[in-house]
């Protein structure tokens, strides 16, 4: 019998018959023989699940460490497959791996993919009501669920650390692991909670994982998270593909412009407000460019249908905010733009790293004036309010929610934000940038993009059900309509459903659906949930009095500090112009080389400058034109033509050539010579 079955048969034994046995014992006994059943190697799980015949480097490394048993920090470029390194091992290890991640969106969204693939998985966040809750526990603790993700602010309630006893875990992945660093762009207190989780769950191996952290944060992260000699595994950040670019510009919208239409294929524009992102993609609709737009303000409906018609290509160009992006893994983005500044170099380098993901050529453009720098700073100051104003707006959210000191406790509300400023007579930005604060000290939780369909879970069991159908004949055709649209799993779980299609099944109204619905919830039948498409607010802590909210004046003065310095490097970043755009982000993190990438824009400006009389240059780029101008030619052909051992020799000058725009990439990935070259490149 497989190790995972005699497990669940020892712990209801036990359990049953009142027995306390050191069940930690028991598992160190029988776990060596777990190798002999029911075990398949990384890559057959890798095959079976995922359809791909091998691993990203250093994917295989990370996982048979952690096979191994120990902490391991994994540091992966955005698009690196960070996922596998958890999803892999949890499928070979007996029990459950617990997953921490703070994106709710993204946290449903690997759910949802993993039980594509059949692989049982289930998460919970703020928002979701109790019942369903206690259902995915039991399941859990069944050994019905493989992977359970968690937000970072559920593992400080006392239900979760009872609950966690029961479990048997196997694995404890942390993503997104910078947000337990004070220095890290992203700081969430709730993080910190993660250290006193590992206590309780013994000799659990931990996995951190993230994109972007500096030395200083990768030190932070193995201190805060108490990993023992854990192995380290960094990509470099380098992305030779990429060719980053600073332009100083008055006319942005443009310049954007000439770029999108020298540079072909799937792009992102980047903007900071909501109204900017409509505008931008308006004004590309407006030249003949097919483009949306993405923010937190639209409804579920809007943003899916905007960020299905980017990934189809049935858009070619998305205005977003950086809202947008996380876990969407496009791998044919040519460019990504940003028309404002970003907040620090590390969002910088998530945001422009989802260009290229293919390892074709590719852009990642900043464009900015003066008066952007300016509004950096001013948002740097804005970013961290004052302590008396914290305050107030704590008080007026509790005052606009109705909620009384002491009570609201991992409760969720659904908030307006527009009425609240404008009702209490805030300042806008100030107000977000309070809630955000308030949210990063572990007193809110503020999640812009909350969706939730509506869900229903059958809570009798059959015989009841059937029951109630003989007694009540008017339900009888409704329960067995749900029953055939959505199965017996109801019975067992949480299911989405469509108030629409059960109505048009029945040939009946939304209104007279939902009417139903409720009814059977008010009489112990079923439990349904309505489905809820608005901003939401969560208290984490029991509501306090706002002059007695335990701020950290230091910490408020630290987290300043940052602030301006995080401002300072994009500045500096922006305004350099004397060196090579990838040395100065790989030196930023840490990452030390004197090897120019050769396809930034310094780079690219000495090599003007200085290789103009470069005859064995410019004969390649004229005889790489010649044959573009007959037929448009891949960038293998190209290289097998004139290569020779020159490989590096092509790549550079169809880079430069493209650069200066007398190339363009087609949707293709073939290169073609450009009909309207004036000597203006991007």
């Amino acid at each position: 019998m497989c190790f995972g079955v005699f497990v669940l048969w020892w712990r209801k034994y036990t359990y049953n018959r009142g027995i306390n046995y050191a069940f930690v014992n028991i598992q160190q006994i029988f776990l060596p023989l777990k190798s002999t059943f029911c075990m398949e190697s990384p890559l057959e799980i890798l095959k079976k699940y995922w359809g791909y015949t091998q691993f990203r480097p250093p994917q295989d490394k990370i996982i048979n460490s952690i096979l191994a048993g120990k902490d391991t920090l994994a540091l992966l470029p955005t698009g690196g497959g960070k996922s596998i390194c958890f999803q892999v091992p949890a499928l070979m290890k007996e029990g459950l791996t617990l997953v921490v991640s703070p994106l709710i969106a993204l946290m449903k969204d690997q759910v949802q993919n993993l039980k594509r693939r059949d692989v049982s998985a289930a998460a919970i966040y703020s928002g979701m009501n109790l019942s369903e809750i206690e259902l995915v526990f039991n399941h859990c603790y069944h050994g019905k669920t493989k992977l359970l993700y968690l937000s970072p602010e559920r593992l400080k309630t006392a239900s979760f650390k009872e609950r966690l006893s029961d479990l048997t875990v196997s694995l404890l992945a942390i993503d997104e692991a910078h947000c337990i660093s004070q220095w890290g762009y992203d700081f969430r207190p709730p993080y910190l909670e993660i250290a006193n989780i590992r206590e309780l769950l013994g000799e659990v191996p931990v996995l951190a994982l993230t994109a972007s952290a500096t030395e200083r944060v990768k030190k932070d992260i193995v201190e805060k998270l108490g990993m023992k000699n854990p192995a380290v595994f960094q990509k470099s950040f380098l992305r030779s593909n990429l060719s980053y670019v600073c332009m100083e510009e008055e006319n942005k919208r443009e310049k954007m412009l000439k770029i999108l239409n020298s540079v072909k294929g799937t792009a992102i524009v980047y903007s900071r407000n909501r109204k900017g992102t409509e505008e931008i993609a308006g004004f590309l609709q407006s030249k003949k460019i097919s483009a949306g737009f993405y923010h937190a303000g639209l409804n579920s409906a809007q943003r899916n249908q905007a960020q299905e018609n980017w990934v189809n290509g049935k858009t070619r160009v998305i205005a977003a905010t950086n809202a947008f992006g996380m876990g969407i893994d496009k791998p044919d983005v040519r460019v990504v733009i940003h028309l404002d500044l970003p907040d620090s170099l590390e969002a910088y380098y998530q945001e422009a790293g989802r260009a290229g993901r293919d390892e074709k050529h590719s852009y990642a453009v900043v464009l900015y004036n003066a008066k952007d720098i300016s509004d950096l700073e001013s948002r740097s100051k804005q970013s961290v309010p004052e302590i008396s104003f914290l305050r107030k707006v704590y008080q007026s959210l509790a005052n606009f929610l109705q909620v009384g000191i002491g009570s609201g406790e991992n409760h969720s509300y659904d908030f307006d934000y527009y009425h609240f400023y404008k009702n209490f007579l805030l300042p806008p930005a100030e107000t977000y940038s309070a809630l955000r604060l308030l949210e990063r000290e572990g007193f809110l939780l503020f999640n812009e993009t909350f969706h939730e369909p509506s869900r229903l879970h059958i809570s009798v069991a059959g015989d009841a059900l059937y029951k109630y159908q003989v007694a009540h004949e008017e339900f009888d055709r409704f329960i067995k309509l749900i029953l055939r649209i959505y199965g017996g799993e109801l019975f067992s779980n949480f299911i989405h459903i469509s108030e629409k299609e059960i109505a048009v099944s029945s040939g009946t109204t939304v209104d007279n659906v939902i009417d139903r619905l409720k009814f059977l919830s008010k009489g112990g039948l079923v439990n349904y949930y309505p489905q809820k498409d608005k901003p939401q607010i969560s208290f984490l802590t029991g509501r306090y009095d706002a002059d007695r909210l335990p701020l950290d004046v230091k910490k408020v003065s630290f987290l300043k500090e940052i602030s301006d310095s995080n401002v300072r490097a994009v500045v500096s970043y922006m305004k350099e112009k004397n060196r090579c755009k990838t040395l100065q982000l790989l030196e930023y993190f840490g990452e030390l080389s004197d090897k120019k990438c050769g396809v930034c824009d310094f780079c690219l400006d000495e090599k003007n400058k200085h290789g103009a009389n470069d005859s064995g240059t410019l004969l390649l780029e004229k005889k790489i034109l010649t044959l573009v101008k007959s037929s448009p030619a891949p960038a293998e052909l190209l290289i097998e033509k004139f290569g020779a051992g020159r490989n590096s020799l092509v790549i550079e000058a169809i880079r430069n050539m493209l650069d200066r725009g007398e190339l363009l990439l087609t949707n293709n990935n073939e290169y073609v010579f450009n009909s309207g070259y004036k000597g203006i490149g991007v």
